[in-house]
Order: C-alpha cells, then sequence, then structure tokens
C-alpha cells in the first residue's frame, strides 16, 4: 500500500500516453489533478472507473480538475482502450513500474490464496502546487466522481 499521505509533495512523473506523447506531472503544475492507478484495461472495475471519470470529464475541466489514469499496461493497449470507450484524458503507459512504485501503489495482492504483485487501486488528488490533497484507496469505480466530490466538496 501507498507510504504517501494528504500533504506531501506528489512524486514527479513522465510517461507516454495512449497516443505516445509523454505526459508529466510538471506539465499540469496550475492545475488539479485526479491522478488514478488501475490494474488493467478492458476489465469490468478498471473499465467502469474509466467510464465514470469519463462520463464526467468536462464537470472536472470546469472545476480546474485535470483527469490521468495509469496502469502496467502498454501504450497501445491504452490506445485501443481509450478509443472503444472515447475518453478525453491522458491513459499512462507505466509499462517499468516505476511511477506505481513511486506512489506506493504496486505491491503484494492476494487471490484465492495465492499471492502476487499487482496495481492496488488507489487515487490521489494533487494540488496546483504539486502537493497530495486526498488519498482514495478505497475506491467505488462505479460511482468514483460522486466518490471524489462528496470528499472534495465539490458541487
Amino acid at each position: 500500500m501507498t507510504t504517501l499521505t494528504k500533504g506531501a509533495k506528489a512524486p514527479e512523473f513522465a510517461g507516454l500516453n495512449q497516443s505516445g506523447e509523454l505526459i508529466s506531472l510538471d506539465a499540469f503544475r496550475g492545475k488539479k489533478v485526479i491522478l488514478y492507478f488501475y490494474p488493467k484495461d478492458n476489465t469490468p472495475g478498471c473499465t467502469a472507473e474509466s467510464c465514470n471519470l469519463n462520463d464526467n470529464y468536462r464537470m472536472w475541466l470546469s472545476k480546474g480538475y485535470e483527469v490521468i489514469g495509469v496502469s502496467p499496461d502498454s501504450v497501445a493497449s491504452h490506445k485501443k482502450f481509450a478509443d472503444k470507450f472515447q475518453f478525453g484524458f491522458n491513459l499512462i503507459a507505466d509499462t517499468e513500474k516505476e511511477i506505481l512504485q513511486a506512489y506506493g501503489v504496486w505491491a503484494e495482492k492476494s487471490m484465492y490464496g495465492k499471492k502476487y504483485m499487482g496495481v492496488v487501486r488507489t487515487t490521489f488528488v494533487i494540488s496546483e502546487d504539486g502537493i497530495i490533497e486526498e488519498i482514495f484507496d478505497k475506491v467505488d469505480t462505479k460511482n468514483h466522481t460522486d466518490q471524489l466530490t462528496k470528499v472534495l466538496d465539490i458541487k
């Protein structure tokens, strides 16, 4: 699980998005960022979470937020996923798991008694000056926007 806490400086990162463009946290300085980490493209929970954020993307932009998704999938996988659901935001391919590790979301998990390394679904809300404002480690994939807006007190 993550060792980052509210009030900490968000780790800088850079990675390729679904279009092969280099995206960095620094490029969004001056905007709030909803940075969500998810396990795998085109799986039920990850699709529900991503579609929920995308369905509300215009609202997020109007409130000064940018949305960025990160998973260990490839640029090609992200492109198919983003094209299929017409996502308006960046999906970063972290195939080397550097961003996942920097944010503490690449961790040991367990399923049916077997232990394995994987992505712990987590969302970080980062302020305009790069400070972590909120951390969501129990994500409601189908209603993630509602979950975020309640805690962030966004109308």
